[in-house]
């Protein structure tokens, strides 16, 4: 078995803030989008996925206790494989308990997924295998959130959603506003620029880099952040950092050379 620990690089004891912090490390060094290995990518993201839910880190760090043994005998737990097809159910102690049951699932969405929101069809663990059910994402959904959606578990039971939301590598969430950090050449902060750049679901827009920018300003593009279903919308914040040149004409270095030099 994977020792997910060893592959986030994090201690048995880690908090859920270590790991996420060493997924987010490991996410950006990794992506395939920046030239990196994608199964690498991907046992690094099945890492977390595990690490950062309560109940698989459990089953994780003990799979003995949760799958070892037989029924009715010590180590065997029948819901635990319920949970692998997604749902957990509760079942009543007396039949007119039926119409309180719920099925129980957790549902791994994107941020895109999170900001758009919208109808989404998802498949549902049953003892007969799994349905396939549609639902309503509400728009900006936070991680760990729980949704009900009465009569779409299985037999017609509620069916209870908890939305985690996968750590992106090149967006930070604070409640509705949106930080990412985007790299400019020095010079178009001294003088100043006109960007263009996208958001998170691949619009784009202008930017205006006044001169004299300094390195790491946050640039504030008001209501470009995410927009929640009672329509309140966030701010997009852009961190520009700056990157030197490899190449600077030697001319250009005599005349900062004169004109800085102590």
């Amino acid at each position: 078995m994977t020792n997910y620990y060893q592959t986030l690089g994090v201690n048995r004891d880690a908090t859920p803030d270590q790991i996420k912090r060493a997924y987010r490390k490991l996410a950006s060094q990794h992506h395939p989008d920046k030239g990196g290995d994608k199964a690498k990518f991907q046992e690094i993201q099945s890492a977390y996925d595990t690490l950062s839910d309560p109940q698989k880190r459990v089953m994780h760090d003990n799979p003995q206790q949760h799958f070892g043994g037989q029924p009715g005998h010590p180590g065997f737990n029948f819901e635990s494989i319920f949970d692998i097809f997604g749902a957990r159910f509760q079942h009543p102690q007396h039949p007119q308990q039926r119409q309180q049951q719920r099925a129980m699932m957790t549902l791994w969405i994107t941020l895109p997924d999170a900001a758009r929101g919208g109808k989404k069809t998802i498949s549902v663990g049953t003892h007969q295998g799994t349905s396939t059910v549609e639902i309503d994402i509400p728009k900006a959904i936070n991680d760990g959130d729980s949704v009900q959606y009465g009569g779409l578990g299985p037999g017609g039971m509620d069916l209870v959603i908890t939305f985690r939301i996968h750590p992106n590598p090149r967006w930070e969430r604070q409640e509705l506003n949106l930080i990412t950090n985007h790299t400019i050449d020095v010079w178009d902060l001294i003088l100043g620029q006109q960007l263009e750049i996208q958001d998170l679901l691949g619009n784009t827009l202008s930017v205006n880099i006044e001169p004299g920018t300094q390195p790491n300003t946050l640039i504030r593009l008001r209501g470009r952040g995410l927009q929640h279903r009672s329509g309140q919308t966030g701010d997009l914040f852009i961190r520009m950092q700056a990157q030197i040149p490899a190449d600077i004409p030697e001319n250009l270095l005599n005349v900062i050379r004169t004109t800085y030099q102590k």
